[in-house]
């Protein structure tokens, strides 16, 4: 996996402006923050994101990727503002399960998500070296 970083560009923080890798492709539909039995424990945006990464990493776990393999995260937040209040538990969240990987990322915030409880939903691409 190369992390693409144009000459002279500013690097950003907590993700990477392009990669490049080659491998077997898993796809992990959008995940929300609830547990395997589809049962929200909370309301908090950061209690939600923490749960979601780690149904993401559960995913990654059956087609045997790990976090660093993810090459690409869109986030789908409600509400803006929450998600930006909240950077510093999500950034402990997302270091604590996905750890110091940083891949490409796009975060949109969206009028509802299917389930009216969910905070946020995320999906991602991964690439797994063969």
């Amino acid at each position: 996996m190369d992390i693409l970083q144009p000459p002279g560009w500013a690097r950003p923080r907590g993700y990477s402006n392009g990669i490049s890798a080659s491998g077997r492709t898993v796809c992990v539909s959008g995940m929300v923050g609830w547990d395997a039995q589809c049962t929200f424990q909370t309301d908090d945006f950061a209690g939600q994101v923490r749960q979601t990464l780690q149904n993401i990493v559960e995913v990654l776990t059956e087609a045997n990727a790990k976090p660093e393999h993810i090459v690409r995260m869109t986030w789908y937040v409600i509400d803006k503002k929450e998600y930006v209040g909240a950077y510093k538990e999500v950034g402990e969240a997302y270091r604590d399960i996905i750890g110091r990987h940083y891949p490409t990322m796009t975060a949109v915030q969206v009028a509802g998500l299917i389930e009216d409880r969910a905070r946020v939903e995320i999906e991602v691409t991964a690439i797994v070296p063969e």
